[in-house]
């Protein structure tokens, strides 16, 4: 993604999407989950070019919303269960998510089977990653858990693993299959300009 307007449309769509998805605003009316680990993912991949503020920029609005959410509640943010010393982790845990979809990106040539397995590994490994740092600090760091061991640590690892690995995924299917429709598109409207200048 070249032009700078695509970059500004991008972004304004994983601001809003992160703003509507993690204030679990709208779970009132039906269970969306919490998309911010697939706005990392896809802003490495469309972003990367602009790495060097969009990823500050999402990180503080993540931080932003809960402290929102949070204090709206009426509860102190630094008291909050959520908020452990593991909570700072999620700047490693979502920067994984971006270096993955930065990765994608290096090695994207257009759609094909081949960038389609690309895709699964890097959204996997980046998810894995992602959840070992964001779950492992507060499973080991926070005073909500008493007596951590790696047995238990091993077990809450996977049993939310795949839950946040599904949420992830269902967020980047529909970013690849915008992506493929774009791409479609793009090739039919070049087709026609090429024909057209042919007459």
């Amino acid at each position: 993604m070249n032009s700078t307007l695509q970059r500004a449309i991008v972004l304004s769509l994983l601001v809003l999407l992160m703003a509507a998805t993690r204030t679990h605003y709208f779970t009132h009316f039906t269970p969306v989950p919490d998309a911010s680990w697939a706005v990392f993912f896809i802003g490495g991949f469309y972003l990367r070019n602009w790495s060097r503020w969009a990823f500050p920029l999402l990180m503080a609005l993540a931080v932003l919303i809960d402290w929102v959410v949070i204090t709206g509640q009426g509860m102190d943010f630094w008291s909050h269960y959520c908020v452990s010393p593991g909570y700072w982790f999620l700047i490693p845990a979502h920067l994984a998510m971006w270096m993955g979809g930065l990765w994608l990106r290096r090695h994207y040539s257009g759609a094909s089977v081949a960038a389609l397995a690309r895709l699964a590994a890097s959204l996997v490994v980046a998810t894995a990653a992602c959840h070992l740092l964001a779950q492992g600090s507060f499973y080991w760091l926070s005073s909500n858990v008493p007596d951590p061991t790696f047995a238990g640590w091993a077990k809450n690892y996977g049993d939310w693993f795949l839950p946040y690995l599904q949420a992830t995924a269902m967020f980047v299917a529909v970013a690849a299959i915008a992506q493929v429709m774009g791409e479609q598109i793009a090739r039919h409207a070049h087709g026609a300009v090429e024909d057209h200048k042919r007459r």
